[in-house]
């Protein structure tokens, strides 16, 4: 089988390289300042409280097993909304903080060097006592950051960004990279490190979801300038890279 020497070429992006990479001319090396480990919120937009994991009340009533055994991409939902406790649930199951200090996080997903490079946008369709509009979820807080409030034909926009993968779900999660936080210390292995850490969120986000009779599918085929307006990323140092629509089934 012949294969393309650009696919060749492209291939550099999925091995280790990492006898080849100069440490000394990363940022950290240079002792340049630390990332944000998240993008603050706009003082003017209003930050609504998560419910901690303390409180969660009807959560996780199935095996871990049951979860990896039921699993599957599912993209038909009934129109039924998913409830504070269980978005809290999915949010902290992604991205939830277990520790952190001034340099980093240790979260409840695996990230390299817990560089955590994502921010989680939030398309709020069918969530109870929260209105429809886009979210940006704060990890370090476990709270939502109300970004933009719904506009009609929102929907319609997503849908034309997802290559019509909208399935109208009860919340869409759209994750952005901000490669910095790792090229900070990884330099040139940053970009396969960040997909392999978007892999990993998600797939926490799919157990979780067999967890509370939700479903949903992994989307990777997407349009970038329209997914990044949706979300008013720069393009350049945030961009959309997974995205995830999720509903109960």
């Amino acid at each position: 089988m012949k294969i393309s020497d650009k696919l060749v070429k492209d291939r550099i992006f999925l091995k280790s390289n990492w006898d080849i990479l100069e440490f000394n001319s990363s940022d950290q090396a240079k002792k340049k300042t630390v990332p944000e480990l998240e993008k603050p919120c706009d003082p003017k937009k209003k930050i609504i409280p998560l419910l901690p994991k303390e409180k969660w009340k009807n959560i996780g009533r199935i095996s871990l097993k049951k979860a990896i055994l039921n699993r599957q991409s599912r993209r038909k939902y009934t129109q039924e909304s998913l409830t504070i406790e269980e978005l809290s649930f999915l949010l902290y199951s992604t991205q939830g903080v277990r520790k952190k200090t001034e340099k980093y996080s240790l979260r409840t997903v695996p990230s390299g060097g817990a560089r955590h490079p994502f921010e989680t946008y939030l398309f709020i369709w069918n969530v109870e006592g929260l209105v429809k509009g886009i979210y940006r979820y704060l990890p370090l807080e476990h709270s939502l950051c109300f970004e933009q409030k719904y506009i009609k034909g929102m929907e319609k926009k997503l849908n034309e960004a997802t290559l019509e993968q909208f399935w109208k779900p009860a919340v869409y999660f759209i994750w952005t990279a901000v490669p910095y936080r790792t090229e900070w210390r990884y330099i040139d292995a940053s970009p396969k490190l960040v997909a392999l850490d978007a892999g990993h969120l998600c797939q926490n986000l799919y157990l979780a979801c067999e967890a509370i009779r939700c479903g949903t599918c992994g989307i990777g085929a997407y349009d970038q300038k329209l997914c990044n307006e949706f979300v008013r990323a720069d393009g350049k140092d945030e961009f959309v890279i997974y995205l995830a629509p999720v509903g109960k089934v």
